[in-house]
């Protein structure tokens, strides 16, 4: 009897122990390890990359289009945030058009223009950034003009009658006092014809936009930037900036908070690359890559001239602009579509 409760306890004892772990190298049931997997079945197994969203954007050849000139680059190597087809044109009706038709969904468009748009299509094309400051200059084939007040007395060659550079001209001429067409005399004719005798000496004093304005200072020497636009404007109108150059895009175009989003992205980058001196000769390179501007030598001098900024955002958009708007509306309100655009004008996500 006692040998049975010997046994008895050893058994007890056992099973409060429990059970030791499994060993067994082929393990069965559920806990079944699949073998691994090989890399044709590992890579099909990864999720696909997502497909990015496509956009139509158009540009205008010269100071506008030159801040998109890395953009371009990046497209190619598929390093944007979206997929691009580009349209580069230099008459910047072509792109209103196209605008107008929905065949570009973004644009960089004259400032004036933009406002065109906006009032021309209810409200259907908005901006969504300022890219271009001012790229008008008096230039002197001489080194009489240090300031507005030394232009009494002479004639200027100019462009862009009955358009915004004759409006700008007169804004800033009358804010110092001299009157066009009595203290300043004032002819109007072709930019190219006007760039070609100021580069062979014909004419002391003109009025030119960059990279015209570059060639001109490139093929001869004596020829000076005497008065630079954008300065002239600061100094008569500080609540505003001579903005002349914008972003557009289509408001009814699929996905719309979302291509501002990533274009704003992708734009930005591009600007401040091109903007950068450090990058002035890869940039000229890009400039003529895309034939943005004709010739490297050309670039490189217009770049840093062309007023190449990125501004965003509703309120940082109407504060630039504003005071330009008001201007071209007071000399003529056809310029800008009959009316100041109102807020709805400057891009907000929804």
């Amino acid at each position: 009897l006692s040998l049975l409760l010997v046994f008895i306890l050893i058994f007890a004892l056992a099973a409060c122990a429990g059970s030791p772990p499994e060993t067994s190298a082929e393990p069965t049931g559920t806990d079944t390890v699949s073998p691994a997997a090989s890399p044709e079945e590992t890579a099909s197994a990864e999720p696909s990359p997502v497909e990015k969203l496509s956009v139509k954007a158009g540009f205008l050849k010269g100071p506008t289009g030159i801040g998109a000139s890395y953009l371009m680059e990046q497209n190619e190597k598929g390093e944007t945030e979206l997929d691009y087809t580009f349209t580069i044109e230099s008459d910047p009706s072509i792109v209103t058009s196209a605008v107008i038709s929905g065949d570009l969904d973004i644009a960089a468009v004259p400032t004036n223009v933009a406002a065109v748009l906006y009032n021309k299509t209810e409200g259907a094309v908005k901006i969504i950034a300022i890219n271009t400051l001012s790229v008008l200059s008096i230039l002197e084939n001489g080194n009489s003009i240090q300031s507005v007040a030394d232009l009494k007395g002479k004639t200027i060659y100019a462009i862009g009658q009955a358009a915004n550079p004759e409006y700008v001209l007169n804004f800033i001429l009358r804010q110092n006092g001299l009157e066009p067409g009595e203290d300043v005399m004032i002819e109007y004719a072709d930019a190219s014809e006007l760039a070609t005798k100021m580069s062979t000496g014909e004419l002391e004093v003109c009025m030119l936009p960059v990279p015209l304005s570059t060639s001109v200072l490139v093929k001869n020497a004596d020829v000076r930037v005497a008065l630079n636009f954008g300065d002239e404007w600061q100094k008569v109108s500080a609540d505003s900036t001579l903005a002349q150059g914008c972003v557009v895009v289509r408001s009814d175009i699929d996905n719309l908070d979302a291509i501002v989003e990533n274009f704003l992205k992708d734009y930005e980058t591009s600007v401040n690359f091109m903007a950068d001196s450090a990058n002035v000769d890869v940039a000229a390179e890009l400039a003529v890559k895309y034939e943005i501007v004709p010739a490297a030598a050309i670039a490189k001098l217009a770049i840093p001239d062309s007023g190449l900024v990125f501004i965003a955002g509703a309120d940082s958009m109407k504060d630039s602009i504003y005071g330009y708007f008001e201007v071209l509306f007071n000399a003529d309100p056809k310029s800008i579509g009959g009316a100041i655009p109102d807020d709805a004008f400057y891009f907000k996500s929804e």
